[in-house]
């Protein structure tokens, strides 16, 4: 993000971060962790709410970060420390089912549950769906389908189709198991958490029915990957519904958040909590407007693929990881072009799918 956009952005604590396994407090009864990610986005930040439940006091989990040793080892760290207050974690809310955010979702709900009180996993009935088939049969990212798909799309050199075709249990690695009981969260639903009611907002988009949490008395939204400070949200087409056209639901879905209050404190998964909630939705808004037309202006040039429009939308080098979100997101964005009837598509004799401003093909 150029520095003209992130100084209408103003970060409350500045540059402090939580160190491993410790906690920042955030607001009354609010908590920031920080975990480890192995990929280029380095860290997910996770939340803990103090929390009443049933009788029981405690903390609620908002985020699990992946299943890996080193999550789970920093996870011990918080609760062998004082971070908690001696104090049990009484519920695991999940915004949405990308790895990051539900891969230890089972751990933690197992470790704390009691024959007498289960702690429970709160979810989108959505997403804990997508969750589950994702970690029986990875999907989207790896596998046969994945590298099918993303070769009817142009992204056809051996190597790379090879590589995506091999990732098969991408996601089962890092999900290898979801919790097989959950409570529903659903857009308008107010929660009691700590005192305090917390709003669900459902988006869409960038998962099935990704769940914000919004706190009006403290003035906080936990936004999950709907709003984050610095980069911009991941909005893919994957092999499962390759006609999908989630760009727009997603448009919307920031254009809905208009309505909270300017001055909300957003608390994202990554980066750093931030305030100015309208001037970074206006930023993303024009992000989309500002791709959507380069992507335009290449396919009246010529015939485009996906692959051919990676260059024009993402100006670093990628690596593999890194390019099949790229490939989602530039199908995204050529599929909400063609389905408003600014492109048209057309397959080729091989196999690939081309978006110009000419005639429709067969």
């Amino acid at each position: 993000m150029a520095n003209a956009l992130e100084h209408e952005l103003d970060y409350p604590l500045g540059d402090l971060l939580p160190e491993a396994g410790r906690t920042l407090e955030v607001a009354p009864g609010v908590r920031w962790l920080r975990m480890k990610l192995p990929f280029a986005l380095d860290h997910i930040n996770l939340w803990l709410l103090r929390d009443e439940c049933e009788g029981r006091s405690g903390w609620s989990v908002v985020d699990c970060g992946i299943t890996s040793e080193n999550t789970r080892e920093a996870w011990e760290q918080v609760f062998a420390s004082a971070e908690l207050e001696g104090l049990p974690v009484l519920r695991v809310f999940v915004t949405h089912m990308h790895p990051d955010h539900i891969g230890l979702a089972h751990w933690l709900c197992e470790r704390w549950s009691t024959p007498e009180q289960p702690c429970r996993l709160w979810i989108s009935a959505t997403d804990w769906n997508a969750a589950r088939m994702a970690s029986q049969a990875t999907t989207g990212f790896g596998g046969e389908g994945a590298a099918a798909f993303f070769a009817s799309h142009g992204l056809t050199d051996p190597e790379s189709v090879a590589r995506v075709r091999a990732r098969s249990n991408y996601y089962a690695t890092m999900v290898p198991q979801v919790p097989g009981q959950f409570r529903r969260l659903m857009d308008g639903q107010v929660l009691r958490i700590g005192g305090h009611d917390w709003q669900c907002r459902a988006g869409y988009g960038h998962s099935p029915e990704h769940i914000s949490l919004h706190c009006e008395a403290l003035g906080l939204l936990i936004s999950g990957d709907m709003v984050l400070p610095r980069i911009s949200t991941n909005i893919s087409v994957i092999d499962l519904e390759p006609e999908a056209n989630p760009l727009p639901l997603y448009l919307a879905s920031l254009a809905r958040l208009l309505a909270l209050p300017a001055d909300t404190r957003v608390l994202p998964s990554h980066g750093k909590p931030f305030t100015g909630l309208h001037a970074r939705i206006r930023q993303l808004q024009a992000h989309h407007a500002e791709r959507l037309e380069e992507v335009l202006a290449l396919c009246r040039q010529q015939p485009t693929s996906a692959a051919e429009v990676l260059p024009v939308m993402f100006k670093r080098v990628l690596d593999l990881h890194q390019t099949t979100f790229a490939m989602g997101e530039a199908i995204a964005h050529l599929n909400a072009l063609w389905q408003q009837g600014q492109l048209q598509r057309r397959r080729g004799a091989d196999g690939v799918w081309r978006f110009s401003t000419g005639p429709a093909g067969g």
